[in-house]
């Protein structure tokens, strides 16, 4: 792992190859391992950056008084990106929709590209049924470390309340315990959390954050799983349509960790899409070269 200071704190991050950037986030209470199992099956020469946002599963507190509220982490994603001095960035996203806000709030300068799994959008903050869980534990005295500890049993994490509709294959229980332990060990982290999931979540700004994406000039893959229950089909193809240069495909069978449940297929749809995109970055004869 490697490590970056930006203004909010520490971030920890996970890099391999070389070429374009493609960046690939993460949701609450995960940490870069999300991705590890569509990782090795992605295409070569590109340079794959999976930072640990710090959503919970993190290991570095952040600083003292850092803005974790959503727009605090939409403008953290921005530093880490100015930090990494990235440029032609694909941005992929999963579960946690913030990032999605960097066209709103005039952030995405070095986004050219974008991967859109399923994720919060609208007005869909916290999502579904665990959302509301989440949403309802943290006002909770010591709810974070009660919710967490549950998390760690089998039988209680495929409840519908907690990850039953999250992913449709079961979570193998040790990489729940990774994505918890911090949680668990680490007032910092706790501190970290609730500063996000005690902020507002003002459904009608989120709605126009989220349509400020027709702003968005750059190719969109929109990769929606219809199955799943948290994140509204109907919002998969919303976001396809705001996009001028956005194309909509789904997963089917999978729930909103497609990643987890579908590795081969999503990297495959990621994999064409990464793959198309470099072609058309090629000099040559083509009028459409960008």
């Amino acid at each position: 792992m490697h490590s970056i200071e930006i203004p909010a704190g520490v971030i920890d991050y996970d890099e391999t190859g070389t070429g374009p950037p493609v960046v690939l986030l993460h949701g609450l209470l995960m940490d870069h391992t999300l991705w590890d199992r569509v990782l090795p099956l992605l295409p070569g020469d590109f340079r794959y950056v999976r930072p640990v946002l710090p959503l919970g599963a993190h290991r570095h507190p952040m600083n003292p008084g850092a803005d974790l509220t959503l727009p605090g982490q939409v403008r953290l994603v921005a530093d880490l990106l100015d930090a990494l001095a990235l440029e032609d960035v694909t941005l992929v996203h999963s579960d946690w929709g913030g990032a999605l806000f960097l066209t709103a709030r005039g952030l995405d300068h070095r986004v050219a590209r974008q991967v859109i799994l399923p994720c919060e959008a609208f007005g869909n903050f916290p999502p579904g049924l665990p959302g509301k869980m989440m949403a309802l534990t943290v006002r909770l005295p010591a709810g974070i470390q009660l919710g967490a500890r549950q998390l760690r049993i089998g039988w209680l994490r495929r409840l519908p309340l907690l990850y039953g509709q999250m992913a449709r294959r079961p979570v193998p229980g040790e990489l729940m315990r990774r994505w918890t332990e911090p949680v668990l060990s680490d007032p910092g982290i706790r501190r970290d959390l609730l500063s996000y999931c005690r902020g507002t979540f003002d459904k009608a700004a989120l709605i126009a954050d989220t349509e400020a994406l027709r702003r968005f000039q750059g190719d969109v893959l929109v990769l929606w799983s219809p199955d799943n229950k948290v994140m509204p089909p109907a919002h998969g193809h919303q976001l396809a349509a705001l996009m001028p240069r956005a194309r909509y495909a789904e997963i089917p069978g999978a729930y909103v960790l497609s990643m987890l449940d579908e590795p081969e297929a999503v990297a495959r749809e990621i994999g064409m899409f990464l793959t198309a995109a470099s072609a058309a970055r090629e000099p040559g004869p083509r009028s459409n070269s960008r």
